[in-house]
């Protein structure tokens, strides 16, 4: 922990999730500088200063770090070789990029997760299925390994090979369906192919570098959680209480807090929280999505940052996860993470289809903003595509029981379609693969 607090933090990125967490940091008394390409991401006009730069270039970064007295990241896809350097120069980074490390890639998660001896899905590398015999030196895995990429000129056949002597064959205790998931950068659906069948499994083979996905079972969910935590630089772990998450096409559509579930599978998500941060020597926010159901708690996936599933805490708890970002990266205390409300309900505000012309919009907004116990937060995005996440709107609840919770919820989410009504056009399948 820094001596004294600082009092100007730097954000790699410059989304919605920066633009709350400089929201946050204001109130705490800190600036916040961000690192971004685009001059209308929401965060610029939250911004003390603005370095103008692709996410990923690290000479950037540094002259980020020459304003800043420490930089987080608003999402997972940094460049970890290139920032090595910038922290052998002393530049600090929060979470320390060995933190980061395993968390980057789904494939290392799952082999964290695995070693920790904690649930998750049953899982393999996608080069698993290859045919291990037959395959042309150079233009693919050679006795499984060293992937290596065919020649630009041969679009003949699959890249891994030349000569197919036999389908691709899935490993001992795997059946169809299942998922396949990009180790790096999917997110909102994309990076995900359902794979019900031996012929979606050979698509997928023949388009994707198998090193990149992983292939896991298709868990029977009955429910979808999250968890939101925290680790100072003392060692001491807070959690946020756990949440049910609602997908729409992959998109995160609702959270409600606290999640109708039992002590004992709370307890349980604190226990993976706590060991994982505590492992990893883990300073920062870390999220962690679950799938709970006839299997038990499972660790669906892991976000090394502020995540959608606790947009809800600015109302809901007293210290918001943002606050407790902006805190941990400028050298504070943390603060509380207990609930503030009975309940709340947060719903994401997704880019319709057609696009609404400006009055149409402000209308519809003011029409959010007035419901009993609503809090509207726009994100002023310059481009609302149908489908993308324009801002979200958190609802107060005052249900103390789990029955009067979900019918309050139910109720309040009829109310809110009726407005703003979620986009009907299904994903493309090819944009899964990008």
């Amino acid at each position: 922990m820094p001596s004294q607090p600082l009092s100007k933090i730097g954000v790699v990125g410059g989304g919605q999730l920066a633009l709350m967490l400089a929201e946050a940091a204001s109130e705490l008394g800190i600036d916040v500088c961000v690192q971004t390409p685009d001059a209308d991401d929401p965060a610029v006009r939250r911004a003390v200063e603005v370095v103008p730069a692709r996410l990923d270039d690290g000479a950037a970064t540094r002259r980020l770090a020459e304003a800043c007295g420490a930089i987080t990241f608003e999402n997972e896809w940094v460049p970890l070789a290139d920032l090595a350097a910038l922290e052998d120069l002393g530049i600090k980074f929060v979470p320390t990029l060995a933190a980061l490390a395993p968390l980057v890639s789904k494939r290392s998660q799952r082999q964290l997760l695995n070693r920790l001896h904690l649930p998750c899905p049953l899982w393999c590398g996608l080069e698993a299925v290859l045919p291990p015999r037959s395959l042309a030196p150079g233009l693919g895995y050679e006795a499984g390994f060293g992937l290596q990429q065919r020649p630009l000129a041969d679009t003949s056949a699959p890249y891994w090979a030349t000569d197919r002597p036999g389908a691709a064959a899935l490993p001992p205790g795997f059946r169809f369906p299942l998922m396949a998931k990009a180790c790096r950068g999917g997110y909102d659906g994309k990076g995900t192919v359902p794979i019900p069948d031996q012929e979606a499994l050979e698509t997928l083979v023949g388009q994707v570098l198998p090193s990149d996905w992983i292939l896991e079972e298709m868990v029977a969910f009955e429910q979808e959680l999250a968890l939101v935590a925290c680790r100072d630089h003392s060692g001491s772990v807070a959690c946020f209480p756990l949440v049910q998450t609602h997908q729409h096409q992959q998109v995160c559509d609702w959270v409600l807090q606290p999640a109708a579930v039992s002590h004992a599978v709370e307890a349980l998500a604190r226990n993976v929280a706590a060991s994982l941060l505590t492992e990893l020597d883990y300073v920062g926010v870390l999220a962690i999505e679950f799938f709970y159901g006839p299997a038990g708690l499972q660790v669906n996936e892991l976000a090394p940052r502020t995540h959608n599933s606790g947009h809800v805490t600015i109302e809901a708890c007293r210290c918001s996860q943002f606050s407790q970002q902006a805190r941990l990266v400028a050298g504070l205390p943390m603060g509380s993470s207990e609930a503030v409300v009975p309940a709340a309900l947060m719903v994401n505000l997704l880019g319709t289809d057609p696009i609404l012309e400006p009055e149409e919009l402000e209308a519809r907004l003011a029409a959010l903003a007035s419901l009993p116990g609503a809090h509207l937060h726009w994100y002023d995005k310059r481009h609302c595509t149908p489908g993308r996440k324009l801002g979200h709107l958190t609802l107060v609840l005052q249900s103390a029981s789990a029955a009067g919770r979900l019918e309050e919820r139910d109720r309040m989410l009829l109310r809110i379609r009726q407005i703003w009504p979620l986009p009907a056009a299904p994903q493309r399948p090819a944009e899964a693969l990008q």
